[in-house]
């Protein structure tokens, strides 16, 4: 006999509904519920992109995640399902059957425990064995209806062919859709291309945006009108491709003008938590319009790759916005032998938070690193510190060890 588990009566009715294309597509209306997430995986692990369309049409939970099946990129599964989400907004059916929330993100959920949602768009246990009975309501109840998008867009050098089609597909259905883009990483591309792409996507929804372009003063103030809109963002990281350019900025009145312009809208993030920016270098001598927009407790600070000047530096410990840093990441900057006593006073500031600190390669020297050491030895919550590719003695790094050695969290020194 043979030692293996039979199947279960879910899994040969899938199986059965597999081997008959055209008796699955019309069973679809009387299915239980219950089957349609483990029939969906299957029939769109195994390409069966007849009976995908049709159950996308069909699909009777508030809530369908196929961003967590599309595990690799291809056009043709991807525009059937849009295909099939067309044909479901326009079935005659009653609103409470309707589906309400198209997830395309591709989250780590096991989508057999996600099949059903709530408005928001996360996933909840219910009871689904029978239909609910829903009353009928006018015809212009179900024209007003919107079907709230949740996509991600990771895009790097140009559109891919998903990609076009999804904003295609989305510009020319915009009445009848709530884009929901939470997270956006946008690389190496022209700063009318990001413009466009701000443009589909409600900035009011987006929570974590990612910019690698090649920043300058003027691209800068026109990303300005933009930012000032993205009023739920959680996280911003501003990266400058172009890290090899000619970094000589002319200090003109235009300049200072758009550089205040664009600094002017973190004032306006009131939920900003982490905030990056990486090798833009006309920063120096700005940290003062930066940090008093800063309306928000910051977790992460990181400014990589960067001069800071001797009046940049006097403002981070009077900033309140600092207070509750946990994370402070200076790798890369360069601080210009100036004296870091004023960095000192903010690690005092946040002795009580701080869990990690990232020095690396800012080309500091004794003197410096000697500014820091008091403070650091306050710091109760480090737990990882990173002073390496400096120009530092052998004495004095001994005395940091020995500043730092009674720090019980800490894990790694570097």
């Amino acid at each position: 006999m043979s030692g293996q588990t039979p199947n279960t009566l879910e899994e040969l009715s899938i199986q059965a509904l597999l081997r008959n294309e055209a008796l699955a597509i019309s069973a679809l209306e009387k299915l239980p519920w219950t089957l349609f997430p483990a029939l969906f995986k299957d029939v769109f692990n195994g390409r069966h992109t007849r009976i995908v369309k049709a159950m996308v049409a069909a699909w009777p939970f508030p809530c369908l995640h196929v961003g967590t099946l599309m595990k690799t990129p291809n056009l043709e599964t991807f525009q059937i399902i849009l295909d099939g989400v067309d044909m479901h907004l326009k079935r005659e059916f009653h609103p409470g059957e309707k589906l309400q929330v198209l997830d395309l993100r591709n989250v780590h959920h096991e989508f057999l425990n996600i099949w059903t949602g709530r408005e928001d768009g996360a996933c909840s246990a219910e009871t689904v064995n029978e239909r609910p009975v829903v009353k009928d309501l006018p015809r212009y109840a179900l024209r007003r209806r919107h079907l709230k998008v949740l996509p991600d867009l990771y895009l790097r050098l140009r559109l891919n062919e998903e990609q076009t089609c999804f904003l295609q597909w989305v510009q020319q259905r915009k009445d009848f859709l709530q884009l929901h883009c939470m997270n956006m990483k946008i690389w190496t591309v022209p700063m009318c291309t990001v413009k466009e792409i701000l443009n589909v996507f409600h900035p009011g929804h987006i929570e974590d945006l990612e910019l690698n372009v090649a920043w300058n003063v003027s691209k800068m103030a026109q990303f300005a009108s933009c930012l000032g809109k993205m009023r739920s963002l959680r996280k911003l990281s501003l990266k400058n491709k172009g890290q090899n350019t000619f970094r000589l900025v002319y200090r003109t009145a235009d300049t200072e003008k758009h550089i205040s312009k664009a600094f002017a809208q973190f004032s306006k993030l009131h939920c900003l938590q982490h905030l990056s920016i990486d090798d833009i270098f006309f920063l120096k001598d700005h940290m003062k319009q930066i940090l008093r927009s800063l309306t928000t407790n910051l977790e992460t600070l990181s400014i990589n790759n960067c001069e800071m000047s001797r009046s940049d530096l006097k403002y981070f410990p009077l900033n309140r916005s600092l207070r509750q840093l946990k994370h402070l990441d200076f790798r890369g900057s360069e601080f210009l032998n100036s004296c870091l006593q004023p960095l000192g006073m903010l690690l005092e500031n946040v002795a009580g938070t701080l869990e990690s600190l990232d020095l690396q390669g800012c080309n500091m020297d004794d003197s410096q690193l000697t500014d820091l050491i008091p403070a650091l030895s306050k710091c109760s919550q480090l737990t990882e510190v990173n002073f390496s590719y400096n120009d530092f003695s052998m004495p004095v790094l001994k005395d940091l060890l020995c500043h730092t050695a009674n720090l019980t969290k800490m894990s790694e020194e570097h």
